[in-house]
């Protein structure tokens, strides 16, 4: 199932630029009942490994506008920190319910905003950089630190909205984007302890041919309704994510609750 599931998400990885972590940590909490955190770090070493094969397919011949990348790792990095510091302290302190949950919600938003229309504007005058890439990168790390999405899908959004760039440069940029968050944050969980390496190596075994075969089909493959899919299905993963978190947090069902209780139903014989 892991080989399975590494070789699907990598080959739509492969073929849209999207995916790997807003695909990998609901389906290994959901299919192969990994713990949250566990899924989160295992999730981000990942889709570094599988971002770092894609993209050179997807950066060929386009540029990377170093400037806008550096600003938007200024800003992200820290959050980075601080989302994966807080997954740390929730699986801690709290249940893992909660921490999927929170992930649940997360993957929710992270794909609903990505499903804005977006335009890029007019180009800024030379040397302007919009004060707000920063600080609007900031939120994106912390996303990425606790559930291990968000990197790609809300750094295109902001990099249309904010940036002057063509849309091949906002592509370039936002996978290197993606690629030194999913690889910083993979350090962090390193150095917490919260990466399976048995499902890693699973994962791989499958994701690496996944992604070869996605990027070798995706000049044949209308990427641009595929992403659509990709948001979408983000969305229902994410919900069915929250759903289990939820249920898991109001315990056994009063059905249940019955039938495990020491008091006897109504006319039943008292021993």
């Amino acid at each position: 199932m892991q080989v399975l599931i590494g070789f699907v998400i990598a080959l739509i990885v492969g073929l849209t630029g999207v995916g790997g972590g807003s695909f990998t940590t609901p389906a290994l909490v959901l299919l192969a009942g990994v713990s949250g955190t566990e899924a989160v770090g295992t999730a981000l070493v990942f889709a570094t490994v599988i971002r770092l094969l894609a993209t050179p397919f997807y950066i060929a011949g386009k540029q990377v506008h170093v400037r806008y990348l550096g600003i938007m790792l200024l800003g992200a990095v820290p959050g980075l920190l601080g989302g994966t510091y807080l997954l740390r302290t929730a699986s801690v302190k709290l249940s893992n319910p909660f921490v999927l949950v929170v992930i649940g919600a997360m993957l929710v938003v992270s794909g609903t905003l990505t499903t804005l229309r977006t335009k890029p504007r007019r180009a800024p005058e030379p040397g302007h950089v919009s004060p707000w890439l920063a600080w609007l990168s900031l939120p994106i790390g912390i996303e990425t630190g606790f559930s291990s999405a968000g990197a790609g899908a809300l750094g295109t959004l902001m990099l249309f909205n904010l940036t002057g760039l063509s849309a091949a440069e906002v592509v370039g940029t936002d996978l290197v984007f993606g690629t030194v968050l999913a690889f910083v944050g993979s350090v962090f969980h390193f150095s917490f302890g919260t990466i399976s390496a048995g499902v890693l190596k699973a994962l791989l075994l499958g994701g690496v041919p996944g992604v070869l075969i996605g990027c070798a089909l995706s000049p044949r493959v209308p990427s641009h309704r595929l992403r659509k899919v990709v948001l979408a299905l983000t969305v229902l993963l994410g919900l069915e994510l929250f759903v289990v978190g939820a249920r898991s947090l109001r315990g056994p069902s009063t059905a249940d609750a019955g039938q495990h209780s020491t008091i006897p139903p109504a006319g039943a014989q008292q021993p």
